[in-house]
């Protein structure tokens, strides 16, 4: 996806938010900020989008984000419990009716057997729900950032549209 589809993109979910009168939140983990940077290219996005949390550290995730220590002890910081949390999170502590987390390992390291280099979780919550899905993502570091926030974005104006009713 090239720099004007990904405007193009955030264009379509700022007017999906604006529409229904919803504002949008970020929980990052190894995105490191990118899906806000993403956001925030779009001119206009601070009709629409509240800001974001860069959680690294586990302690930011439980400390700035709620997400209870017990699902980072028992399922990780890669794992559908942490991003939900996280997602819950940024909504109720930005302020926000919808919110995208991601977690995950962009590597070149830090893979493991069952979450290898490129494993992605991502949450999507908007007042009609949350959901949650892992990603396998190829390539380097850089390649496995773009590529999960560029999904975070394409899941969330799909769940916009459907539950804004566009």
């Amino acid at each position: 996806m090239d720099d004007r589809s990904r405007i193009a993109l955030v264009a379509d979910i700022g007017g999906l938010l604006r529409g229904a009168g919803w504002w949008l939140a970020t929980a990052e983990s190894c995105t490191g900020g990118l899906i806000g940077h993403l956001v925030t290219n779009l001119p206009g996005s601070s009709e629409f989008y509240l800001g974001g949390v860069v959680s690294y550290a586990d302690a930011l995730k439980t400390g700035l984000l709620g997400v209870p220590e017990e699902v980072l002890r028992r399922a990780g910081a890669v794992s559908a419990e942490c991003v939900r949390a996280m997602v819950r999170g940024a909504c109720e502590r930005l302020g926000a009716q919808v919110a995208v987390a991601v977690s995950g390992i962009a590597g070149p390291t830090g893979g493991t057997k069952d979450k290898p280099v490129g494993t992605v979780w991502l949450a999507w919550r908007t007042p009609a729900g949350e959901e949650a899905e892992c990603f396998r993502f190829a390539g380097d570091r850089a390649a496995v950032k773009m590529a999960a926030a560029e999904t975070a974005l394409e899941g969330l104006r799909l769940r916009l549209a459907r539950d804004a009713g566009a």
